[in-house]
């Protein structure tokens, strides 16, 4: 522990972020003379994807991962009850989409089977509502003092959470708010983003002149995408203060995870948020140097040895770009998929929340990846909306989920609200990206056709998850009870792998 706490001091100090500052700048100039070198184009797209997912007892109560199960291929988060799967990239083609599919099916299998010798269960959910033994504000504002640095007991103990989480704490007087429809709550810690869990589509675009078209395109797609995948339209019973219940239901979010991020650290800074629109690949460079640093490390304190490889030559720049939240954000180097001594440039897709089964989280990878390049390819106009109206309609799908009001450009260029004409080419330009990478009709329609059916039933997750808490109140059951009931009855069927359309 005292590592952990001089590693949390030393990356507090004045000294330390002017230094890491200067190195930022001058890792930033050296990949902007890459890039515009051309270092980071390559010969195709590709396909990534991170899940995150959440840990359970045989009571459904939140537990912490057993370290069985992190001696696996999956990663710590956040939270001591958090874990993260990762693929390794393939080309976005019809064996690489597919690839990606067995691989995170394959991660999540072995991660299953060592927390069942723990008699825990790892749970894909995007918000866990039944909280441990001692309640949720315990669990989540669990903090003591070491030498000055707060640590959060149920934190992973990682000397970099633990620096974002001091950093934040001193520019907000050592408390942070939530509050969101029927809770208001403060905490002594960041760690009430770990009520949460999402997925990051990753989408590796060959061409780095060309990248700018992607990323404000898809900058565009992210309400109608975020509002076919809503998830986590309630926090745990125990946090509200609320009269009636059904109000509540009315009243709360479809998405409460954007909040609930972008509160436990926009209190500090306004980092977390919509992104903005860019001119050239160099300006997501400029970006990411612009924006407040935030816990910053050297790479000294953790690593020896020469800078050899790509990690070790932008280590500080990488560190940042471990702060740098977007919804929509590009990550500008590393290793690509295929040989050869380039790097890459990628889009990294974050508002998604996770989904119930691996076939459906692996369905909201391919229809971005789809949706971006089929739009792409097509020369779709989408791009020429203006980015305060696709904020606007981002904003209303975290709220209103499939009822959102949303602006959209047609393929004809006619600026529409209708969701029908919406979702109609959103579905038609994913099929059309994803056959442009040579991925057959069949392997679409299993992974499309049952997020197309959350549009035409209108049954999004966080809508089913609304409607059963209702059910229940109607059956004369207490919140907290009818909540709980809708939990362990989604973790079961979550378990049992049937997409969310064969729930009801």
């Amino acid at each position: 522990m005292a590592d952990h706490i001089d590693l949390v001091k030393r990356s507090l100090r004045d000294t330390t972020r002017s230094e890491f500052d200067r190195r930022v700048d001058e890792q930033a100039a050296r990949l902007t003379d890459a890039l515009r070198a051309g270092r980071l184009d390559n010969p195709s797209f590709a396909l990534g994807i991170e899940l995150e997912a959440y840990a359970v007892d045989d009571d459904r109560r939140l537990t912490r991962v057993p370290e069985p199960v992190l001696e696996g291929p999956c990663e710590k988060e956040l939270g001591r009850h958090n874990v993260e799967f990762n693929t390794s990239p393939s080309p976005f083609d019809d064996e690489g989409a597919v690839a990606q599919a067995a691989q995170l099916q394959r991660h999540y299998r072995r991660a299953q089977q060592a927390a069942d010798r723990a008699d825990t269960e790892i749970v894909l959910d995007a918000m866990w509502t039944i909280p441990p033994q001692d309640g949720t504000h315990a669990y989540l504002a669990d903090v003591h003092e070491s030498e000055g640095i707060t640590i959060a007991e149920n934190m992973t103990p990682s000397p970099r959470y633990a620096a974002i989480d001091n950093d934040v704490l001193e520019r907000t007087g050592g408390s942070i708010s939530l509050t969101v429809p029927g809770a208001e709550c403060q905490f002594p810690s960041i760690l009430f983003e770990s009520l949460t869990s999402s997925i990051q589509p990753h989408v590796q675009v060959p061409d780095a002149g060309a990248f700018p078209r992607y990323h404000d395109t898809a900058v565009r797609t992210l309400g109608p995408v975020l509002a076919v995948a809503t998830n986590s339209p309630l926090l745990p019973p125990d946090l509200y203060d609320i009269e009636d219940p059904y109000r509540l239901l009315e009243e709360t979010h479809h998405e409460l995870r954007i909040p609930v991020f972008e509160q436990s650290i926009n209190q500090a800074w306004e980092k977390v948020r919509f992104p903005d629109e860019i001119g050239n690949a160099v300006d997501t460079i400029d970006e990411l140097v612009a924006d407040p640093t935030c816990a910053p490390f050297l790479r000294e304190w953790l690593e020896g040895g020469d800078r050899e490889t790509f990690a070790d030559r932008f280590w500080e720049l990488n560190h940042k770009r471990g702060t740098y939240w977007r919804w929509l954000r590009a990550v500008v180097g590393g290793q690509p998929v295929g040989q050869g001594d380039h790097w890459s440039i990628r889009i990294e897709y974050r508002p998604l929340p996770t989904q119930p089964t691996i076939a459906e989280n692996i369905g909201l990878q391919w229809l971005v990846a789809g949706l971006v390049r089929g739009l792409c390819v097509a020369d779709h106009p989408l791009a020429s909306l203006d980015r305060d109206a696709a904020e606007r309609s981002f904003y209303s799908a975290v709220e209103n989920g499939l009822e959102a009001e949303f602006v959209w450009i047609t393929a004809d260029g006619d600026r529409t609200t209708d969701r029908t004409v919406i979702y109609e080419e959103l579905f038609e330009f994913a099929r059309r990206g994803l056959r442009e990478q040579g991925v057959p009709d069949d392997a679409i329609e299993e992974y499309l056709a049952p997020l197309e059916t959350r549009w035409t039933d209108r049954l999004t997750p966080s809508r089913w998850k609304l409607d059963r808490v209702r059910d229940h109140l109607d059956a004369g059951m207490r919140f907290a009870d009818a909540v709980g009931e809708m939990q362990t009855e989604y973790i079961r069927r979550s378990g049992a792998g049937d997409p969310i359309g064969e729930w009801t």
